[in-house]
């Protein structure tokens, strides 16, 4: 079988914790930001926990993470 290719977007978007679950970065923290509020700064700075559902389809992005 040949290799697969990862997919450019998704390498740079996501990563694997040691556990096994999908993360990222949430959007939107770029521009724009002076009418924002500290508590929806703060809220977007964190990063999140895909679901599992959601989980299976990066991991068909990125066969080799």
């Amino acid at each position: 079988m040949p290799k697969l290719k990862s997919h450019s977007g998704a390498k740079k978007r996501f990563f694997k914790t040691a556990g096994g679950k999908w993360r990222h970065q949430r959007a939107g923290k770029r521009h724009l930001l002076a009418p924002m509020s500290n508590e929806r700064s703060r809220f977007l700075s964190g990063k999140n926990t895909l679901t599992k559902t959601e989980g299976k389809t990066i991991s068909r992005y990125l066969p080799y993470a």
